[in-house]
This record gives C-alpha cells, structure tokens and sequence, in this order.
C-alpha cells in the first residue's frame, strides 16, 4: 500500500454556504468512489479556496459527510489575475496500492477547464 495524491475542483455557482455544503461533499464522494477508495483509505485533505469565497470553510462541507477524524485543512489561494473565480481545489493524500498512473482526478463544472487534460 502506498499513499497516494489525489486532486480535484469544482467551481461554485455562488459564494454560499449551502452551494459550498452541496458542491464540496460531492466533488469528495465522486473522488472517492472514482478511485475505489472508502473515507478508511484518506489520510488528510488540503483545501485552497480562491480569495472570493468566503462564506464557508470547505472543511467544514467536508465534515457534513461525517470525516469527524480525518486532518483537514484549508488556504486560500493567490489572487492571480484572470483566475478562474469561485474554485475550491481539493489534494487529498490516501492509502491506495493503484499505482501513480492510475488515480483519476476529478475536475466537476467550470473547474474542468483547469486541467482539460484529465477531464473527459
């Protein structure tokens, strides 16, 4: 078994709580399920936030699935000038014996132009 990174974003349709709550959770579970990994297999989870979103800590959406003893943290990103607004990127280290080539990153809504190599 190794660990093994995992990234993913997904971009809010507005700075919410509830969107953050709604779009967060379930950017983690299709990460999860999409590299056939149970919340057992995480061993902690970075978050970066773009610097608009400021009305909840995707830590916080992450703990609605019940992550009560995984370590979570959260940053915000670098204000970069035509940045794409709204995103939460996720790196979430795990146990996993897939090798490096074989884990799927997963970019849900606008964020898929941040990576449109790893997005069908």
């Amino acid at each position: 078994m190794s660990i093994r990174a995992l990234r993913g974003a997904v971009q809010l349709a507005v700075d919410s709580k509830e969107e953050m709550n709604r779009e967060v959770p379930a950017l983690l579970e299709e990460m999860l399920s999409s590299n056939d990994l149970s919340e057992a297999d995480l061993v902690s989870v970075l978050f970066t936030v773009t610097p608009d979103l400021t009305s909840e800590f995707p830590a916080a959406a992450a703990r609605t699935l019940g992550w009560s003893d995984i370590p979570l943290m959260c940053a915000v990103e670098i204000a970069v000038v035509g940045a794409l607004p709204r995103t939460v990127r996720v790196l979430a280290h795990v146990e996993s014996a897939k090798p490096r080539s074989e884990i799927a990153h997963i970019y849900r809504g606008g964020a898929k132009a941040l990576r449109p190599d790893l997005t069908p």
